[in-house]
């Protein structure tokens, strides 16, 4: 049985926000016509209201129904999220203020926000760059709800959008041209940054519920993938996918190395698979060689404080992806390259490798590593995720469980990446 809901317009997408994401999010909306189990089921889900009996709705009544009060006390400002206000990285409700809508800007409720491994060095400031208060989050999906005067050709209302690890670029310098600008000097990080657009506002994440961002730096997310899977694409995709495609592994037919099964990991491995490599798990615990092999589907699996069999794949690989963040010996990862094999570096260990330079001489071999990735090549990799469904394994939670959420991080406890249900979790 369906229903029939009047097309929300711009003054209604503007006006209920978060109902209007979470009603364009429904199967049929685009046509006006959805299921009333998935309505049903959305309001019990996401609202307070009840649905008036009939076979067609107004915008609004759905809206009502669709409408529940703040779930925390978060203070004055436009905006709503969960800040740490100091490097115990204890997150609680916070409220703010984004700039005003500007002729180059798009509104994104978000829907679903990532916790990203970096997330957890920022907020206790381990890196020693902290600005506080600070909302963090920079895998960000969610639903347009505005559109500046002149962001209309890229994005319109209802359009399913990203944001990644930066918002703001010079789009002047060598490196923008290239497509680079994920390296840019004036390069505007999403979260625990100043934003040299926006009268050096520091900037805000996606643990919140709504993002401000020049339409230039905003993602389109493909229909086909699921939001709350598809958020971590924006850091974890992306981190992996560049330095494939850049250092030339994405050849159908040659053999990848996975080093770690986590976050970054899992998503390699997909990306393996989907451009039509033979991967191998590289990994020091036995215990993840069913999911490597069963149900991510890599093709072999290699204990590596198994000397037989790191010697079985000697001179194997043509690349090898290694995420590991903890201190681990890249010297025995050398040997299972073939000649004018890649080993590509992911992973920030507490203290820098060493190698032996005839390990690299005697095979011509490369040592490399990478950052995220550009607009450009972001969004031709969500693209990619969309023709081949790839998507992130993820834990789905609300914002009431993010301390143990990062608890649980600290522990490598999650499977593979957290999900934060904004739309349910953090309202106004």
């Amino acid at each position: 049985m369906s229903v029939k809901v009047a097309q929300p317009t711009a003054a209604e997408a503007k006006t209920y926000p978060r109902e209007y994401a979470i009603y364009s999010i429904l199967p049929g909306a685009s046509s006006g016509t959805v299921k009333s189990e998935d309505l049903a089921q959305a309001v019990k889900q996401f609202g307070s209201g009840s649905l008036p009996s009939g076979g067609e709705l107004s915008f609004e009544q759905v809206a009502k129904a669709l409408h529940k009060g703040s779930t925390a006390s978060f203070g004055q400002g436009n905006t709503v999220g969960y800040a740490t206000k100091d490097d115990s990285g204890h997150l609680e409700p916070f409220a703010f203020d984004r700039r005003e809508l500007g002729e180059e800007d798009i509104a994104i409720q978000i829907a679903y926000a990532g916790i990203c491994h970096s997330d957890l060095h920022q907020i206790k400031n381990e890196w020693g760059n902290s600005k506080f208060p600070m909302v963090p989050g920079h895998e960000i999906v969610g639903i347009v709800t505005e559109v500046g005067s002149k962001a209309g050709s890229h994005f319109k209302v209802g359009d399913r959008a990203g944001i990644g690890c930066f918002v703001r670029a010079c789009q002047d310098c060598e490196l923008c041209h290239l497509g680079d600008d994920q390296y840019c000097p004036k390069m505007v990080v999403t979260y625990n940054g100043s934003d040299w657009g926006d009268d050096g506002r520091p900037t805000q994440g996606g643990y919140s519920d709504k993002y401000i961002i020049n339409h230039k730096f905003a993602l389109k997310v493909p229909a086909n993938l699921p939001l709350v899977e598809a958020a971590p694409l924006l850091c974890a995709g992306i981190t992996t996918y560049s330095p494939m495609k850049h250092y030339g592994l994405d050849k159908k037919g040659q053999k990848l190395a996975v080093v770690g099964l986590g976050g970054l990991g899992h998503m390699a491995v997909k990306f393996g698979k989907g451009f039509g490599m033979e991967v191998t798990v590289i990994s020091t615990s036995p215990k993840k060689e069913k999911e490597a092999l069963n149900t991510l589907g890599a093709d072999h699996f290699v204990v590596s404080k198994d000397e037989a069999q790191l010697s079985a794949v000697a001179n194997s690989f043509d690349g090898i992806i290694d995420t590991v963040s903890a201190q681990h010996d890249i010297s025995q990862l050398l040997p299972l390259l073939k000649t004018n094999g890649r080993l590509i570096l992911l992973g920030v260990p507490p203290s820098p490798h060493s190698f032996a330079a005839g390990s690299l001489l005697f095979k011509r071999l490369t040592i490399a590593g990478s950052l995220i990735g550009g607009i450009k090549e972001t969004q031709e990799m969500l693209d990619f995720c969309g023709k081949e469904n790839i998507t992130c394994d993820v834990e789905e939670i609300d914002a009431s469980y993010l301390n143990t959420a990062m608890d649980r991080l600290v522990k490598n406890d999650v499977h593979y990446r957290f999900s934060i249900n904004v739309l349910n979790s953090i309202v106004a």
